[in-house]
């Protein structure tokens, strides 16, 4: 019944993908003799010069947001893509016209109980920015601060239901038709996408992680890397999030930043030193750093800060997550092979069975062409790119938390590099993590450790000895689950006792009906 519904928009779908020839990028990859005559058939009287990645990018974008989304996300399953799609995948727009101001405000109205001209001393009707998901319009509170207020596009839930319908059966025929197929995993992208798409739309969501990463920059030594702004909890709910109104120039706008007196190199170093300190000491980190979220302050009391904004994609690492990112970057910069292939196997995230001589090999031939050039040409997001790729052949399951590592360190990287060409990402990042690794061990380490935990074993220490008197004064069960495990040990003898009878009986009984039928001819 859903498939009827839907059979308009799957018609569309099949237009485009038609138009643009992804049916023979999809014949041609299922490498069969007449699948590829059939591919050259349907190619006649259209001209498909365009490379496929081009292709693919232009018809995504021609089917609407949601598959444009769709498509973002996967540009960063670099481990499933070949890397002329994933690269051009990256340049999708998420660019679509605004919907009407009367639809915000109803919006607002009905989840914050009030009309906007009630709730703001000023509301400005036309949207100073517009994306798939919301739109943006500026407002003044009564208390006369300025803030942003982020609206949801109304009725997003029903259509971007319809598409990962869609979307779920496309995969599927994936699955089945092409001989990669399993291994590009569809139905699990789409799965991921599918979170993705609906945490974005719970834009309580996105405020809570945009309170948590203001909370974790206004620690001290902090404050003058990263602004983040503050939300006005007041007036937030599910489809409106309001926060305070940043000022500043796009950090894409080099020349204006220069013009204005900020520190290019240094502005460099401070964009890797805030990812290293979102990952490595925080576990907590801003996934979605394109120069379209990233601003920087041209105010004269706070020149040359980053500004983050957008904050509906954050990826959150554990403790053994980061420890064991720092020891395979620290292993990198060592050339120290046999350490990181060691690692692999002993976090469990390839079979314990692997040979570790043979990974080692592999990871050498994936990074050692590196460090035969300067340092300032190595790409650190491309090296943990290719290590993926590389651990993918040895049965390794790429984690989804560094999948959005990789993506957001592929935009930190582009991004230094884009201020500051000569940028030393290994330089920089080097005694960062070295400094990381030594306040970790050590007798500092065992200290803090131990003051963490002491609130815990304040409560558990007093309690050890009535604890230990139950123990001691519970009536022994050993006996008596060893008296259960015999019972069910002759039982099962028993069994198998009778069920061999059985067997042989029936064998008796087949063995004299077939003398009977073939005596009877």
């Amino acid at each position: 019944m859903k498939l009827i519904f839907a059979l308009p928009r799957l018609v569309h779908i099949l237009f485009v993908m038609l138009r643009y020839g992804l049916d023979e990028l999809v014949l041609s990859s299922l490498h069969r003799p007449f699948t590829t005559r059939l591919a050259r058939i349907l190619r006649f009287g259209r001209p498909l010069k365009a490379p496929r990645g081009e292709r693919l990018r232009l018809a995504l974008e021609q089917l609407g947001p949601i598959f444009v989304k769709f498509g973002q996300v996967l540009s960063t399953r670099r481990d499933l893509l070949p890397a002329d799609i994933a690269d051009e995948l990256t340049r999708l727009q998420d660019r679509v016209p605004p919907f009407p101001s009367a639809q915000a405000m109803a919006t607002i109205e009905a989840a914050l109980g009030n009309h906007p001209d009630v709730l703001f001393a000023s509301f400005e009707r036309e949207p100073v920015a517009s994306a798939s998901i919301a739109q943006v319009h500026f407002a003044v509170l009564h208390d006369g601060r300025e803030v942003a207020v982020k609206v949801l596009r109304p009725g997003m839930l029903k259509v971007i239901d319809q598409d990962l319908e869609l979307m779920r059966m496309l995969a599927s025929m994936v699955e089945r038709l092409i001989p990669d197929g399993r291994r590009l995993k569809p139905r699990e992208v789409v799965a991921e996408f599918d979170k993705h798409l609906h945490d974005e739309l719970d834009l309580i969501r996105e405020a809570s992680n945009c309170s948590q990463l203001r909370r974790n920059f206004t620690r001290p030594g902090r404050r003058d890397l990263l602004i983040v702004p503050e939300v006005m909890w007041d007036y937030c709910a599910r489809p409106v999030f309001t926060m305070e109104r940043m000022r500043g120039a796009p950090v894409s706008h080099v020349e204006r930043l220069r013009e204005t007196g900020v520190d290019i190199p240094a502005l460099a170093r401070h964009g890797v030193e805030i990812f290293f300190i979102q990952v490595f000491s925080d576990g907590f980190f801003h996934a979605d750093m394109h120069p379209g979220n990233i601003y920087v302050s041209d105010a004269p009391e706070t020149l040359g800060q980053y500004i983050a904004l957008d904050f509906g994609i954050v990826g959150s690492l554990s403790e053994f997550d980061k420890n064991y990112l720092a020891q395979n970057f620290l292993a990198f910069f060592r050339r120290d092979y046999r350490q990181v292939a060691r690692l692999h196997i002993e976090s469990g995230w390839v079979p314990a069975d692997t040979r570790e001589e043979e990974f080692e090999g592999a990871i050498r031939a994936c990074c050692e062409p590196y460090f035969d050039r300067p340092l300032s040409d190595i790409s650190l997001g491309q090296v943990l790119m290719r290590l993926f790729q590389t651990s993918r052949r040895f049965h390794m399951e790429v984690q989804p938390q560094l999948v959005l590592l990789q993506k957001t360190l592929l935009n930190v990287e582009g991004l230094g590099r884009q201020l500051d060409p000569d940028l030393d990402l290994w330089k920089t990042a080097k005694p960062y993590l070295e400094n990381w690794m030594q306040e970790r061990v050590g007798v500092k380490a065992l200290l803090r450790n131990l003051q963490r935990e002491s609130e815990q074993w304040a409560q558990t220490l007093p309690a050890l000895p009535r604890l230990v008197y139950q123990r001691l004064a519970h009536e022994d069960t050993l006996p008596t689950v060893t008296q259960e495990l015999a019972a069910l040990r002759d039982a099962h003898r028993r069994m198998t006792r009778y069920l061999g009878m059985l067997t042989g009986v029936l064998a008796v009984l087949v063995a004299l009906i077939g003398w009977l039928v073939l005596g009877s001819f």
